[in-house]
């Protein structure tokens, strides 16, 4: 029952390279799951098209991190059919609080357009939804992600599944074997989704992006 979930026990059913999900938002249960074929998107194998450049030169908005982290769960959920119900959105905010759980996010005139939030674990991060409220929000954000992810140190980039839109940005999709192997050796490795090259998390200042002219924040 969901009810016996703690943010502890949902960490070690990462760990263990399971990962949870409601039937839908008025579901009080909650059921494990370990797909066959697993989703992955290689931190060095984004490809980012030259429409996405020019998106990304074209500015106009914020990169932050861990600003609105409720406002992030709550776009991806606000969809007719979601995976995510009260129970488990409160146990991504506990493990939030914990450290566990991280947003990227895309800001344009003050407003949150965009956004992904993922799990953290050793040097593994556990990517769980993703929103867009304006054209290529969600490409420009997981740009940024991997960015940051390779910058931190971290050797796997887990989606979980395999989509349309994941596979033109690189995503693969490798067997439940292979993935549990990759997973065992970044557990044992140490990475940091706010590195000291990176933006504080949850701080107000503000760098450049390379080679664009967003801009990144926490």
């Amino acid at each position: 029952m969901s009810q016996t979930i703690t943010p502890h026990i949902l960490l070690r059913a990462y760990a263990c390279g399971i990962f949870p999900m409601a039937e839908d938002a008025q579901s009080d249960e909650i059921r494990w799951v370990d797909p066959r074929r697993r989703g992955i998107l290689p931190i060095d194998g984004f490809h980012t098209s030259r429409s996405l450049q020019k998106d990304i030169r074209r500015g106009g908005f914020l990169i932050c991190a861990d600003r609105d982290f409720a406002g992030v769960i709550d776009g991806c959920a606000d969809r007719e059919v979601t995976w995510i119900n009260p129970n488990l959105r409160q146990l991504y905010i506990d493990l939030h609080a914990m450290g566990h759980a991280h947003s990227l996010e895309m800001w344009q005139d003050g407003r949150l357009v965009g956004g992904t939030y993922g799990v953290t674990l050793g040097a593994a991060f556990f990517a769980e939804s993703m929103f867009s409220r304006r054209p290529s929000a969600s490409k420009i954000v997981l740009h940024f992600l991997m960015q940051r992810l390779k910058a931190g140190g971290f050797e796997l980039c887990d989606t979980q599944f395999l989509t349309p839109h994941l596979a033109t940005l690189g995503g693969i999709e490798i067997s439940r074997a292979e993935y549990h192997q990759r997973l065992s050796r970044a557990l044992r490795r140490q990475a940091s989704f706010c590195a000291d090259n990176q933006p504080s998390c949850g701080a107000s200042n503000s760098s450049s992006v390379a080679g664009g002219s967003g801009t990144t924040s926490s």
